[in-house]
């Protein structure tokens, strides 16, 4: 959808809370170069339908993919590097995009779902919103790496090292997003800040982004998201990844409630900050 110079583009697996599959990335590259190309369009607004702004990779799916691309056979981490890094720059896509992405963040935005957000410019989330990497417990590493170049050493690692969600209130608080409100004025207020980036000429916000993103990835950024990426793949198949894995092969929830209930979490008990 395109107004007022922005164009909104909705994840739209509102049945499985906008989960990651092929499918999905591949449209959201196809909107992404559509929005590039307009050039009635100055800035995009990225969302999420139905109750989640997006609950990380399909982990059925992952778990699929694992075992028909391996069948017994020993693990290949550069075959699995390249096939993560197909995502990995589908998100960098945003980071890249020379018209500045915001993301309107509301329920769940976790695991990989987290890329979606980070990799944007700028984040507007609901106050009760939960951002997290819970596959930082098992099952994963987050590959665009990007917790530790918008929060830092102490924060990143206070979420990695436990995989515990921040909620909208918080993000504001740790500069993770800029604006955190009331779920119902969400909507609204990303589309203001939105079209209020809108207001500056294309080539003036260009430059802007290209002076800020230039000095992250002078920081090492690259190198970062290759070693996540390699990291992505070793997680998924130390011996409680393939257990994780096997699991969830045969229950997808059940896998997911064992790996969060200890904390409480997720859906899994009383929300923690």
């Amino acid at each position: 959808e395109t107004a007022e110079a922005v164009a909104t583009i909705t994840l739209n697996r509102p049945d499985r809370l906008n989960t990651i599959t092929p499918e999905l990335i591949a449209d959201l590259r196809d909107q992404l170069a559509e929005a590039q190309a307009d050039p009635a369009v100055r800035a995009i607004r990225l969302r999420g339908a139905g109750r989640a702004f997006c609950a990380g990779y399909d982990i059925g799916w992952g778990a699929e993919v694992m075992e028909e691309a391996e069948g017994g056979r020993p693990w290949d981490p550069m075959a699995d590097q390249r096939m993560m890094g197909t995502f990995v720059d589908a998100y960098m896509a945003l980071w890249r995009s020379p018209k500045p992405v915001i993301a309107q963040v509301h329920g769940f935005c976790v695991g990989g779902g987290t890329d979606f957000a980070l990799c944007s410019d700028l984040i507007v989330c609901a106050q009760d919103c939960r951002i997290g990497y819970p596959p930082a417990r098992v099952w994963g590493s987050p590959t665009t790496a990007m917790w530790m170049y918008r929060l830092g050493l102490e924060r990143s690692k206070r979420l990695l090292l436990t995989g515990d969600a921040i909620d909208g209130r918080r993000a504001v608080e740790w500069g993770l997003a800029s604006e955190a409100v009331p779920d119902a004025e969400l909507d609204g207020a990303a589309m203001d800040l939105a079209a209020r980036v809108a207001r500056l000429p294309s080539n003036q916000l260009q430059m802007m982004k290209l002076l800020v993103n230039q000095a992250f990835e002078q920081m090492g950024l690259h190198t970062t998201q290759l070693i996540g990426t390699l990291l992505d793949g070793a997680a998924r198949h130390t011996p409680e990844g393939t257990d994780f894995s096997a699991r969830a092969l045969q229950d997808v929830g059940g896998a997911v409630r064992d790996r969060d209930a200890p904390f409480g979490d997720y859906g899994q008990g009383p929300r923690t900050a």
